[in-house]
């Protein structure tokens, strides 16, 4: 009890331990999103040693980003009803499991069940929960917090592409997954340092003390003033309610919008990253350079993710993040539209530059508009499922682009789907944003006087005219 009251906090704090939660944070995308990316390093490896084609090897791939993203919910619930701590612990330790296992997979199958489902849900356990405890630590600075702990991602990539690849010629594929599974460990640290926090917005909807819970009335009316973020503190029918609470902002017409979106961006991101490599080998690029793009790829990712953090906590686009985001994404799906006419190392560079670039831009600002347009209170459960919505295009997206690969023979029908996908969802939003506006144009209201006739906006509040006429009379 003490615990809680000295956690208790009137606002987010926006530093103190909040940096340490955006390390820990960092971490744990360096150990997701970083790994889950290198994994494209072992698809020619996995392809030539179980003899099998682009399609059913791609399966592997978008079984983890899947699994990640489908078992986001399960991360946000273990987060909210236990404690943050614990589920990213346990999420490290069913990663690292899961990639040990598949140090010894005899058949692609195992590989889909081992690195595929047991590492992907321990990765969800651990995601969606650590992006939102920055977002309970930080407001004013919430657009930097998160640019640098999502930079882990690039980093990670940076760092990690070139070791992959150098581990997998020294130990093969199997010696290199069973070194990441031990590198995925760390996430069991990450989670240790995640101190849990209570907001005084997020008090309103679960307080914390015993004593109001069994002083104040138990009448259906009053349920949202008992219920506790801990399950064991509600009733089989407090809990069901408080569950409805927690979801409530799924009927906001701005996040249905935003959830359609999501899942036209989720089926245009993955398929660069998954056929990079094996596009560049194809069109006569050497295994250093095709992992050198990732890398390359992955520190321009670095850039993208702080300075349009940064830029977009400045106080001229502070209230315009959205659009910076509906813009990051239009000009990544640009990208992959030119992707079919650059053959050589040369001319892949800047596409590696250019898409990493915006590809971190707009990963920053996910959880900052997600949060614009639910709130800090339903941040965590709406992050579980806005990844959730990426599960099912991340699991045939890397699928269809094979086949289209071994159907047609070229990269050039797979990439164009995923670019016209991501300037698709960008139009989407857009359209969404000029419609709001237009609703919200203030109406003319004519107010006439004893003595003088007017007219005044007042934008349909006529409480307004009635005291601007008392106070003339």
């Amino acid at each position: 009890m003490t615990q809680e009251k000295r956690n208790l906090h009137k606002a987010p704090p926006d530093g103190g331990w909040g940096w340490m939660i955006v390390i820990g944070c960092f971490f744990v995308t360096v150990c997701t999103r970083a790994v889950t990316r290198c994994i494209s390093i072992f698809f020619v490896e996995f392809q030539s040693y179980f003899a099998q084609d682009y399609a059913r090897t791609a399966w592997i791939h978008s079984i983890v980003d899947c699994s990640t993203m489908l078992c986001a919910p399960i991360g946000s619930y273990v987060s909210n009803h236990f404690s943050c701590q614990v589920g990213i612990i346990l999420g490290g330790v069913l990663a690292s499991t899961g990639l040990v296992l598949s140090s010894f997979a005899t058949s692609l199958e195992y590989l889909y069940l081992t690195l595929g489902v047991l590492t992907g849900l321990g990765f969800a356990l651990c995601y969606s929960p650590a992006i939102a405890m920055v977002g309970k630590y930080f407001e004013k600075r919430k657009a930097l917090a998160y640019g640098i702990a999502m930079s882990g991602s690039g980093i990670g990539t940076f760092i990690l592409a070139p070791v992959v690849q150098l581990l997998i010629e020294q130990f093969s594929w199997r010696g290199a997954l069973l070194i990441l599974g031990g590198f995925v460990s760390n996430l069991c640290v990450c989670g240790a340092l995640m101190r849990p926090i209570t907001l005084k917005e997020d008090s309103l909807h679960y307080p914390l003390k015993q004593e109001q819970m069994e002083n104040e009335p138990t009448q259906s009316g009053r349920l949202d003033s008992s219920c506790s973020p801990l399950c064991q503190d509600c009733s089989h029918k407090r809990l069901c309610y408080c569950t409805k609470k927690e979801y409530s902002f799924l009927l906001k017409p701005k996040f249905m919008v935003l959830a359609v979106s999501f899942l036209f961006l989720a089926y245009g991101c993955s398929p660069p990253f998954v056929y990079l490599v094996p596009y560049a080998l194809n069109v006569g690029v050497s295994n250093q350079e095709a992992a050198f793009l990732m890398s390359i790829l992955g520190i321009i990712d670095i850039v993208g993710n702080i300075t349009f953090g940064w830029v977009t906590d400045t106080r001229f686009l502070k209230k315009h993040r959205y659009c910076c985001y509906l813009i990051a994404v239009g000009l990544d799906g640009l990208c992959c539209l030119f992707l079919p006419i650059l053959t050589r190392f040369q001319l892949l560079v800047p596409f590696s530059v250019m898409f990493g670039y915006f590809d971190g831009a707009y990963v920053a600002l996910i959880p900052v508009v997600t949060g614009d347009v639910v709130g800090t209170s339903s941040l965590s459960s709406a992050l579980g499922v806005v990844f959730f919505l990426h599960a099912v295009p991340y699991l045939v997206s890397p699928p269809i682009a094979g086949w289209l690969v071994d159907t047609t023979g070229d990269y050039t029908a797979a990439f164009l789907l995923s670019g016209f996908s991501m300037i698709f969802c960008a139009v989407l939003l857009a359209l969404a944003k000029i419609i709001n506006r237009i609703k919200k144009k203030p109406k003319a209201v004519a107010v006439p006087t004893s003595d003088i006739k007017q007219e005044i906006w007042t934008n349909g509040d006529v409480s307004c005219a009635n005291a601007i006429n008392q106070k003339e009379v």
